[in-house]
């Protein structure tokens, strides 16, 4: 079974479409402990109400791959969910398949790459390491942060037929032809969900972050063709992350309803 299938199925049994995204503010590395044990009541309390965790570097430097990191992806099998690792893999191919090669031995079920490297000794070992081993690949189309607009917002030139258009629909065009197992648009671009919506239909699922904090909104995400939101901010630094978590999964799932109609 294929990433893509694996989260869409936990994402029907849980029913939300919300992935944690673990994200916690710097804190002096010699507390180390502390941070694990944050992210682990985190995961605990948020958990019945999300579909997959997001893991990036705010947990992987300080915790390292296979310290803490590991025992949080164990744990997030454990409660039935999906773990991503947000590594943005952006290097050589030989490169990429160790980080790949890495990341999945501790236990991540899929990886975010940057295809700006391209698919000949870029993307495509990662790839062929994914198949291998039964994991996924979630490519980046666009970020939600407002500076996104000075790379994936650019025009540029087919390399094969010269047509030009934007970097980002390029990026949803390569996501289609490589089968990658998901692509990411910042909740922020709504209009820019849409259009890469448009390029791959059904096929290839939207993960849209920058939900709350970030100034994005779960109805207009999800009406202009998100099927998944990542939260981080907006669920771990609020009160109450069980409420913040439940509220937002309702909405999400009040959204769907409204927009299959």
């Amino acid at each position: 079974m294929s990433f893509k299938q694996k989260i869409e199925e936990t994402s029907q049994a849980k029913k939300s479409s919300i992935i944690l995204a673990l994200d916690f503010p710097y804190q002096n590395p010699q507390n180390r402990q502390s941070l694990l044990d944050r992210a682990v009541e985190m995961l605990d309390t948020v958990s019945p109400y999300v579909c997959a965790v997001k893991i990036n570097h705010h947990l992987v430097l300080p915790l390292g791959t296979f310290g803490g990191v590991q025992t949080l992806v164990d744990s997030t099998h454990e409660k039935g969910l999906l773990a991503i690792m947000d590594s943005k893999v952006n290097d050589i191919g030989n490169t990429n398949t160790v980080i790949a090669e890495y990341y999945f031995d501790a236990g991540f079920d899929a990886l975010i790459a940057n295809p700006f490297v391209g698919w000949e000794e870029g993307m495509k070992p990662i790839f062929e390491v994914a198949k291998r081993r039964q994991r996924g690949v979630i490519l980046l189309a666009y970020m939600s942060h407002k500076g996104a607009v000075e790379g994936y917002g650019q025009s540029v030139r087919d390399p094969e037929t010269g047509a030009e258009s934007k970097q980002y629909l390029s990026f949803a065009r390569k996501a289609g032809r490589w089968n990658a197992d998901g692509v990411v648009v910042g909740a922020t671009v709504p209009d820019k969900i849409k259009e890469i919506r448009m390029v791959l239909g059904e096929e290839v699922p939207i993960y849209a972050p920058g939900v709350g904090a970030q100034g994005g909104g779960v109805e207009t995400a999800l009406k202009a063709g998100a099927r998944y939101l990542i939260v981080g901010r907006e669920i771990v630094q609020s009160e109450d992350p069980a409420v913040e978590a439940e509220s937002l999964r309702q909405k999400a799932e009040l959204a769907k309803i409204k927009n299959e109609k």
